[in-house]
């Protein structure tokens, strides 16, 4: 209906057939502007300008705006741990090893001594804090156990997580009666490894006794295995866009 209306009415009539006038809609001259001519007649430039206005009306957006830009896709990282893994031989010579009952949405939960790395913090020292947060400990890492992945699901939270751990195998110093443990932590206790089996419902996570098996077996790495870059308390600085 727009072509229509731009047509009628507006295109000079002292030549009907001839060149020489001016298209009212495009400004043009030499336009054949009589509908009773030939065909091409009635496709002259008027013709386009018509096409390029209806083509105007039907875009909701300057011309000259590109689309906008679709944000790129989150890219996925696992959540990175450490663990100390810390056994002492009771009077009949059996290994106990040191476990902490800590809160968790699903009640208590039997754990290693463990938790997140801090920003600009390199595994070992973390394994260090940890230990000492959680248990009242200093503790000493010796070897380091190895690096193992878990996930689970929590729907109710919309939780999805990927664990990334780093077991450390150390010895503990005595308890600080004067040091709190860390929120949430409810006891430490220690345990022998058919306890631990015998209590595989109540684990925090399956690498829980994973990484009890592995330092009953003598699963030793040298702690170099794990390299923290001095970029992590001094990062570089990248100048690209």
């Amino acid at each position: 209906m727009l072509v229509l209306r731009l047509a009628r009415g507006k295109f000079p009539a002292t030549d009907r057939r001839s060149t020489g006038t001016t298209c009212g809609p495009c400004g043009m001259g030499g336009g054949i502007v009589d509908r009773a001519g030939p065909a091409e007649g009635r496709r002259g430039p008027h013709r386009a300008a018509a096409r390029r206005a209806v083509a105007r009306t039907r875009y909701h957006g300057p011309m000259d705006r590109p689309p906008p830009a679709t944000a790129a896709p989150e890219r996925w990282r696992p959540s990175v741990t450490v663990a100390a893994v810390i056994a002492e031989t009771g009077d009949d010579g059996t290994p106990r090893y040191l476990l902490v009952e800590e809160e968790t949405p699903e009640g208590l939960r039997l754990n290693n001594p463990a938790g997140h790395l801090d920003p600009g913090e390199g595994p070992t020292e973390a394994v260090v804090r940890e230990a000492l947060e959680e248990t009242a400990r200093a503790f000493t890492p010796e070897a380091v156990l190895g690096v193992y992945l878990s996930r689970f699901r929590r729907p109710a939270r919309g939780e999805d997580v990927t664990y990334l751990r780093i077991a450390y195998a150390g010895r503990a110093g005595p308890a600080d009666p004067a040091r709190a443990l860390d929120r949430g932590i409810v006891r430490t206790l220690w345990m022998t490894l058919a306890e631990v089996r015998a209590a595989a419902g109540r684990l925090r996570s399956p690498l829980v006794l994973r990484c009890l098996e592995d330092h009953a077996a003598g699963v030793r790495h040298p702690l170099s295995l794990v390299h923290a870059d001095p970029s992590l308390a001094d990062p570089e600085i990248k100048r690209g866009g």
